[in-house]
């Protein structure tokens, strides 16, 4: 259900060490090839939905708001009819649906704020669903 989860720190390095150490009893290991400015967790970072953490030094992307979620989808269509269902009920866009290339050249997300301001997004790769 859900493919991972990121947030906004306000010392990148100190939020590493924590989450580096605080993580590890479960098994959850820093990814290497980070995002500059970002750091992201997991047991497996094969492209598969396995519930990651991502934190994201303050400033660093605008599409971070305080909490984001992203669902995992089956494919291309579930993430159109996500971000259409999600507009219709009042968010407001945050990227349409399509490839994410900053995020790696199979990754398909669609981006909306909630009426809170909480960016939410339903991603897929593509060529899982081809």
């Amino acid at each position: 259900m859900i493919d991972h989860v990121s947030f906004r720190v306000s010392n990148i390095e100190k939020s590493i060490e924590f989450y580096t150490k605080a993580l590890a009893p479960l098994g959850y290991k820093r990814f290497e090839g980070d995002f500059d400015g970002a750091a992201g967790f997991g047991k497996d970072h094969a492209g598969e939905n396995s519930g990651h953490l991502w934190v994201f030094e303050e400033g660093n992307l605008k599409t971070i708001s305080v909490a984001h979620v992203a669902f995992a989808a089956k494919d291309t269509q579930m993430v159109q009819a996500f971000y259409e269902a999600a507009i219709a009920a009042g968010g407001v866009d945050n990227g349409a649906p399509g490839v994410r290339p900053e995020y790696g050249n199979q990754y398909y997300g669609a981006f909306v704020f909630d009426p809170d301001g909480n960016n939410i997004e339903a991603t897929c790769f593509v060529g899982s669903d081809q």
